[in-house]
């Protein structure tokens, strides 16, 4: 059973929802710092990530899957948010530069259909990343916790889910090194668990994270391959808690 849009919403207005969205969203922006003119899907509960890349982008829509259920958000151009099946995006080929997923692939019943989904509407050199519950960490245990539901992943099971849809992962991070208990929420104890963490034991985060590029072409062993350039997760400031709600955004129950 899915984790319900309101429960999500409530969590994401907690002390540890604000922890694990800040926490994350410092990775998020150190691999896309920039969104200008990009069109971009949300597929799960993404919003409290992607209302800070709002007025950059040329759109987003938000596709929450059957189960969850719904919370209406107006972007520029109106309601953002959808009600849809994992399995069949009612989106044309290639409409997407950009795909975060959420609460998402790891409560599918059928996650190879719903990656296969997310390939076809994801444009041809565009980008796709995935948050999740670390399978190693303490927050896939917390059962009473949205990240405690569905099947919690590792960064090398995640790359090969994305492996087996066609995409071609690129990079992976770890994020949110406290443990799920509200009382070490408190900015100063956050900033130290993820550097201590990070050095000490990146296995054993609460989330990982993975992007990984949609190519149409396969890869050559032969002449010179071109590198790409690792981002540096480390010490990027934390997202402002406020960005969660810029642009004064509403939203209603639908």
């Amino acid at each position: 059973m899915r984790e319900t849009a309101t429960r999500l919403e409530q969590f994401y207005a907690s002390p540890l929802g604000m922890a694990a969205r800040d926490m994350a969203a410092q990775r998020l922006d150190a691999l896309w710092p920039d969104l200008s003119g990009a069109n971009v899907l949300g597929y799960g509960y993404t919003w409290p990530y992607l209302a800070p890349y709002g007025a950059a982008t040329n759109r987003i829509v938000l596709a929450m899957p059957e189960g969850q259920g719904a919370i209406a958000h107006e972007g520029k151009r109106g309601i953002a948010t959808l009600l849809t099946k994992g399995d069949a995006l009612p989106f044309s080929d290639a409409s997407f530069d950009r795909i975060l997923a959420v609460h998402a692939v790891e409560e599918e019943e059928t996650t190879s259909a719903t990656l296969a989904e997310l390939y076809r509407v994801l444009a041809p050199e565009g980008r796709i990343v995935i948050i999740c519950a670390n399978r190693s960490g303490m927050w896939a245990r917390a059962e009473s916790l949205p990240f405690g539901a569905g099947q919690p992943y590792s960064r090398r099971q995640l790359k090969s889910e994305l492996s087996r849809a066609k995409f071609i992962p690129t990079v992976g991070s770890n994020a949110l090194y406290i443990p799920p208990v509200r009382l070490l929420t408190r900015p100063s104890l956050i900033k130290g668990a993820e550097r201590f963490g990070e050095t000490v034991w990146p296995r054993f985060s609460g989330l990982v994270l993975v992007e990984a590029v949609k190519r149409l072409y396969a890869p050559s062993d032969r002449g010179h391959g071109q590198k790409v350039a690792r981002p540096k997760f480390s010490g990027v400031p934390a997202l402002n808690r406020s960005h969660a709600n810029k642009g004064g955004v509403k939203k209603s129950d639908v």
